[in-house]
């Protein structure tokens, strides 16, 4: 019974030896199942994948700070108005005789439009001009018994002053007989006829409206910080819903005096050439102003970092990242204007800025990935 005992412990432990034995062997063999402890191949395709290579740099996309020369323009939305406009009315209370122009009609300044009975005009006319020259036939009679004293000076003087008031009755006349034919007073396009022939028509009755549409007078308000940039003549383009392929070209007339409190922004007109009448008084339009050309740093969007109400991006010097804070302008689709804190030539990170830290070493990606990224940016 003991050396049964005996030989099954003996046979245990060889077991166990041999089991021992094997895991090492296998361990030395399969050199993949080591954990990597220092540097190798491994370490370095790990880092690239974080950024960081086995030197600590990070690895970023950078794209290049490009001076150009950059149509600056301002956006708005405007009114149409007719460079002259009014509602045709009469100045006197009379019934309606003729009417001389069609709906929409083109007429010329001085043409008659309306006609309103002038029998009682003309009548008082004539009355006026008959006592008219009966005063100055009593002035010449008496200017030639004057030196006679047949009259004396003082009833000369009466007869003058009745001559004078006749003649101011005729002009008052001959005023009442002018209000009677209703004339365009300049150049331009009627809208639809609103009375008849019959019709009563007193003071402020609207007989039709006249408008001048050769030129179009284009009101739109522009913020107050665009202010100083403003001044006649410069270009201004214009689009209308109602002609979406047609751009209407025209320039600055003037500034209003005044700045609105409430909206901060001051009104502009322009004045756009309307040959063939197609803006029409009234009109939604689309402005767009434009400034001139200036030279601006542009860079892509992409590499700035907001901090509430501050800007802020990586540059790359001597293969460092130094943070610095920039002031923006305009902004374009994926790009923006530097105003101040960069120069032209300087290269600003565009990809990799969560990674960066200040001072922090870097490298600009060369392979094809990263130059296409760029590219890409940068459109």
């Amino acid at each position: 019974m003991a050396d049964s005992r005996n030989i099954i412990t003996t046979a245990s432990v060889a077991v166990a030896l041999l089991a021992v034995g094997w895991a090492i062997f296998a361990t030395q063999r399969s050199p993949a199942q080591r954990p990597v402890t220092g540097p190798g191949p491994g370490t370095a395709v790990a880092s690239e994948r974080v950024g960081t290579d086995s030197a600590g740099s990070v690895a970023v996309v950078t794209a290049a700070v490009r001076a150009e020369r950059l149509s600056s323009q301002l956006n708005a939305l405007g009114t149409a108005r007719a460079n002259e406009a009014v509602e045709v009315t009469s100045k006197t209370s009379n019934l309606v005789t003729t009417v001389r122009f069609k709906d929409g009609e083109q007429v010329r300044k001085g043409q008659v439009l309306v006609e309103l009975d002038g029998v009682q005009a003309r009548a008082d006319l004539a009355a006026a001009e008959a006592a008219r020259a009966d005063s100055a036939s009593q002035v010449k009679r008496s200017r030639e018994l004057l030196d006679t004293k047949v009259v004396s000076a003082a009833q000369y003087e009466q007869l003058e002053a009745t001559l004078k008031a006749n003649e101011a009755r005729v002009d008052a006349a001959r005023s009442h007989v002018d209000d009677a034919v209703i004339r365009a007073p300049f150049t331009g396009r009627v809208g639809l006829r609103r009375v008849s022939v019959g019709s009563f028509i007193g003071p402020g009755t609207t007989i039709t409206t006249l408008d001048d549409s050769s030129v179009i007078k284009v009101d739109f308000s522009v913020p107050e910080n665009f202010l100083a940039g403003l001044r006649d003549g410069m270009k201004v383009f214009t689009t209308a819903a109602a002609f979406p392929d047609r751009e209407f070209a025209g320039t600055v007339a003037g500034v209003d005096s005044r700045v609105d409190p409430v909206s901060r922004s001051v009104t502009v007109r322009a004045l756009v050439p309307n040959p063939d009448g197609a803006l029409k008084p009234g009109m939604f339009l689309n402005v767009r102003l434009s400034r001139g050309e200036q030279d601006a740093l542009m860079i892509p969007e992409a590499a700035l970092m907001p901090e509430q109400s501050r800007q802020f991006l990586y540059v790359v010097e001597d293969g460092r990242a130094i943070r610095r804070e920039v002031r923006i302008g305009r902004r374009e689709p994926g790009r923006v204007e530097i105003i101040a804190g960069l120069k032209s030539g300087e290269r600003v990170v565009v990809e990799g800025t969560q990674k960066v830290r200040e001072g922090a070493a870097v490298r600009e990606l060369q392979n094809e990935e990263s130059t296409s990224r760029s590219a890409e940016v940068l459109r």
